[in-house]
Formats: C-alpha cells, sequence, structure tokens
C-alpha cells in the first residue's frame, strides 16, 4: 500500500491573486480545493474552520494579506499603508485566540512600515518575499519540532493526542503529530491514540485522516474514553499542540485539552504541547488573560446531526478552546529545543 505523508493544501493560484486551499471542513468524506479571492472570503474560511490551525492560519493570512495587497487601488504610500493595515485587522479579527494569526499579519504590515515613501508597486514584490519567508519558516519550524518531539518516542510507543496538530494544520509534518509522521517515514511504529475532540471532531474527521493516509496505526476514541485507555497502560506520551502559550507556560488548544493533562498528571504519563516560538506570547502573563473564542451553540445542538440532539431552545456553552496549566506539562517543545518549568525563565531565555 502507498502511504501519504505529504499533502498539498495550500497554495496561490495560477495567477498568483488568490489562495487556494483544501478545505478542511469537507473532511474526510470529500478532498475538495476552494479558490478565495475576496477579503470576504478569506475571512469566512479562517472563521468557519474551512483553513485551521494556529500555524497554517499564519501562512494562509500572510498570503491573504499580499493577495488583498494586490487589489488596494492607490498610488501613493501613506494611503496604502492605511488601507492595507486595515485590511489586515479585519483578517486578524476572524478568530482572536490563536496569536500566529496577529502575528503573521503584523509581519506582512511591518514590511510595508519598513518602505516608508515607496510605491506600491515596489512594496508588492516585497510582500510576497515576506509571506514566502513565512512558509519556509514554518516547513523548518515543522521538521525541528519533530526531530524534538521524536527523540522522547521509542518504537512501539502509544501516544494519545487531542484535536489535530499534524500537516495539514501547519506546512510539513505537523506539530503534535509531527514526531510520528517522522517517525513512520523513518520506518518506527506507534500506537495512536486519537480523541474525537468534541464538537467539532477535529480529531476524528482529520487526525485520524492524516494518519491513516499515513499508515500510521491508530485507534479512535471518543473523548469521555481516554481515562480508560490511559489507565489500561496503553498511552506513554500525550502529545498535543497549541494555539498561544503564555508567558508563565500555560497554554491553549482545542477544547478538551485541560482534561486531557489532568488525566495524565493522574497517571503519571508525560503530557507534551508542541508548538512553535510564534505561538509564545510573553506580552501575555498568564492563560487568564487568553481571550477565548465562544462559538455557535448550534455546533453542540445541531452539527452532524440530521436532526436536532438537544431540547429545542437548550442554553449551550461552546468555548473553542481552553487553557492547561504550566503545572500539568511536562514540558513544551518547541523549534528551538525542549522547555521544561520553570517556563517563566525558559520561554524567555528562548526567545532572547
Amino acid at each position: 500500500m502507498q502511504y501519504n505523508t505529504t499533502i498539498d493544501h495550500i497554495r496561490l493560484t495560477d495567477d498568483g491573486r488568490g489562495i487556494v486551499i483544501l478545505d478542511q471542513s469537507q473532511l474526510p468524506n470529500k478532498t475538495e480545493y476552494v479558490e478565495l479571492r475576496t477579503a470576504e472570503e478569506m475571512y469566512g474560511a479562517i472563521k468557519t474552520l474551512r483553513v485551521r490551525g494556529a500555524p497554517v492560519i499564519g501562512i494562509f493570512a500572510a498570503f491573504a494579506a499580499y493577495c488583498l495587497g494586490l487589489q488596494i487601488e492607490c498610488c501613493d504610500y501613506e494611503t496604502f499603508l492605511k488601507k492595507f493595515t486595515g485590511t489586515a485587522e479585519y483578517l486578524s479579527s476572524s478568530r482572536p485566540t490563536a496569536v500566529n494569526l496577529s502575528w503573521a499579519l503584523n509581519r506582512m504590515v511591518e514590511t510595508v512600515r519598513k518602505r516608508p515613501g515607496r510605491p506600491p508597486s515596489q512594496i508588492i514584490p516585497d510582500l510576497l518575499t515576506e509571506a514566502r519567508a513565512i512558509l519556509e519558516e514554518d516547513i523548518a519550524m515543522c521538521l525541528a519540532i519533530s526531530e524534538f518531539g521524536l527523540s522522547l518516542l521509542k518504537d512501539g510507543d502509544g501516544i494519545l493526542t487531542h484535536c489535530n496538530a499534524g500537516q495539514i494544520a501547519t506546512s510539513r509534518y505537523g506539530t503534535a503529530l509531527g514526531p510520528i509522521l517522522l517517525g513512520r517515514e523513518r520506518g518506527m511504529q506507534f500506537r495512536v491514540y486519537a480523541d474525537e475532540t468534541r464538537p467539532l471532531l477535529q480529531g476524528a474527521r482529520l487526525t485520524a485522516w492524516e494518519l491513516q493516509n499515513a499508515g500510521v496505526d491508530v485507534t479512535l476514541i471518543c473523548d469521555n474514553m481516554a481515562s480508560m485507555v490511559m489507565k489500561k497502560g496503553y498511552v506513554q506520551y500525550c502529545f498535543v499542540g497549541c494555539d498561544r502559550i503564555a508567558a508563565n507556560g500555560d497554554t491553549a488548544n482545542k477544547i478538551g485539552t485541560s482534561g486531557v493533562a489532568i488525566m495524565a498528571k493522574h497517571y503519571g504519563i508525560p503530557f507534551y504541547v508542541l508548538g512553535p516560538t510564534s505561538t509564545i506570547d510573553l506580552a501575555t502573563p498568564t492563560g487568564s488573560e487568553i481571550e477565548i473564542e465562544l462559538r455557535d451553540p448550534d455546533e453542540i445542538r445541531l452539527k452532524w446531526y440530521s436532526e436536532p440532539m438537544a431540547p429545542r431552545g437548550v442554553k449551550c456553552y461552546n468555548p473553542a478552546f481552553d487553557v492547561t496549566d504550566n503545572s500539568l506539562i511536562s514540558g513544551i517543545i518547541t523549534e528551538k529545543g525542549i522547555c521544561r518549568a520553570p517556563y517563566s525563565e525558559s520561554l524567555a531565555a528562548l526567545l532572547k
């Protein structure tokens, strides 16, 4: 059987003025690519999770900003800067929790700011260069994180993961899934338990799909089965991704992650968070200051069902993320190395 460890999931259109993405909202039943050209389409792709995963959101946003910069009609620098900054702010408002989104867009805006007085025609090529740099840095980041994570594992280990932090959430390999996919390429065998990740089922739809395509031994479990597989000794490590890392090492990730960390602590299983240094936000002191996105209640009541599976009108609380306390984290694996407690010191030192 031919296994696929490389997926083409984000690129510019042939004319270079739009973006083509693999629509993650259609997986695993449909492998569908969509073309995006307007600001509204690009904003909607992030908001509705057609493109999702903190690193790839940053990559997408950079190329989106470039494409939308091409559409700005003006000939003077100040007008271009004002309109381009407004476009970046609009895209950044689509999802507040993932820091990579604002990080990448800030880099694009800074590219313009560093060229005062130049006509837009001379700035546009630099925007494309910056977007490509963000992509290339992400590819290198994924490989480095994968190497550091793989250094912890041995052949045959059982790994539990929550949500999706594979290559379709990044550029290549992924973060939390990166060590598994890299190890698979090198002939190693792992047993992966993928939480389904309610209510949007990223684990069931995306992680299971990616790992199965890569020939990894993956078992899908409901979120509330994680404790059972841990208790039975099936799991030696927990690997999860992250959308934001506070200065003290608290991490925001898909809702349900903190529960996994609590169970891992109870059963003595190492719990690692894998993410690029771009997700480290030293301006956010602790996880308490991380803004948590609240999503449509119908994702709980209606989504995936042919008819409602909850009483009509019942109230729903639907946070997209939760925050894992740093005391539950065995280590934070970045492209620059593995940070350990005290995180307020190790993370700051890493970014110096």
